[in-house]
């Protein structure tokens, strides 16, 4: 058990430098291969965290460890909100500019509403999971149209952002070195979640759900309240919106695509409806005063810790 608690840290330290490397480099070749640094900046922004949790979804995926990533991407979507977005706001309250995100939160909880109605047979399809893919390219279309109609100030800071050394050779190595030590990150991970979790008594599912979850969180809890206090309010909370279409329109749809995915019904009845529910509360956060304050954030906090209190409850 000790030995694979240190395993799993170990990969979790790789997958938080492998993500900062890999993120140099997408935006790096972007901009070398001609998108302007708004584009790259724009989609770093709004996907560029989700990479080394798909990475580790990938890897659970090609081991047959399916559970674990479905876990891993529903509880990353409750974890980034209730968890990163109330660190972060608590510590530094959120001003957000932007008028984009609250459409795309609308767009989260349709994607949510999407996957329960789907399961409802008890597992995703290839032809649903097709759909929640072209769900995420219209998705795309939608963020690269309207984030063009934001102030000049903000695709400013979008843009800078992606501001990185363009050199192929450079790019290239980072590109590399992102690659190994994300390989051995995400498979130290998926190796010593279902030990971790069967000794605390977890199905590989709930392993997924919230060890995992939570500490492929942790790097980008740091980074948003680093953020936060820079007054980058906008970019903690496209991070996680983004993030969080990404993980159920990209993961699970890409899973379900290439093989279709039970779900449990525990998930139809509970962690999706959870998700909603996270995402309904932060919906009026946005659409009001545009900030997220320490109050709000303290009752992210809150609602996040009773969910994980309540996943516990059920368990033991």
């Amino acid at each position: 058990m000790f030995e694979a608690i240190v395993w799993f840290a170990l990969g979790l330290l790789l997958l938080a430098l492998g993500g900062d490397s890999i993120v140099k480099a997408a935006s790096g070749l972007a901009q070398r291969f001609g998108a302007s640094p708004f584009v790259a900046g724009l989609l770093l922004v709004a996907f560029g965290t989700s990479l080394p949790e798909l990475v580790v979804n990938a890897r659970a995926f090609v081991v047959g460890a399916q559970e674990l990533a479905l876990g891993n991407a529903v509880g990353s979507n409750i974890v980034n909100v209730g968890l990163t977005l109330g660190l972060a706001a608590l510590a530094f309250p959120l001003l957000v500019r932007t008028r984009l995100l609250s459409p795309l939160l609308v767009l989260l909880a349709v994607a949510s509403l999407a996957l329960i109605v789907f399961g409802l047979d008890g597992v995703i399809s290839r032809s649903e999971g097709i759909v929640l893919l072209l769900g995420f390219v219209a998705v795309l279309a939608l963020l690269l149209t309207r984030a063009r109609r934001e102030p000049v100030e903000l695709q400013e800071s979008i843009a800078n952002y992606a501001t990185t050394r363009t050199m192929l050779w450079l790019n290239m190595v980072r590109l590399l070195i992102a690659a190994v030590v994300l390989y051995y990150g995400a498979r130290w991970v998926v190796q010593a979640a279902p030990v971790i979790g069967a000794g605390w008594g977890m199905s590989p599912l709930l392993a997924g759900l919230l060890p995992v979850a939570i500490g492929t969180a942790l790097p980008e809890v740091v980074a948003a309240i680093a953020a936060a206090r820079r007054g980058q309010g906008d970019m903690v909370v496209g991070h996680v919106i983004g993030s969080s279409l990404f993980n159920l329109l990209v993961v699970v749809g890409g899973m379900a695509a290439l093989r279709p995915m039970p779900l449990p019904a525990s998930f139809v009845r509970l962690e999706l409806p959870a998700a909603i529910v996270f995402v309904l509360m932060l919906y009026p956060m946005l659409r009001g005063d545009l900030k997220i304050t320490r109050g709000e954030g303290a009752v992210l906090l809150v609602a996040f810790l009773a969910w994980v209190g309540l996943e516990l409850a059920l368990l033991y």
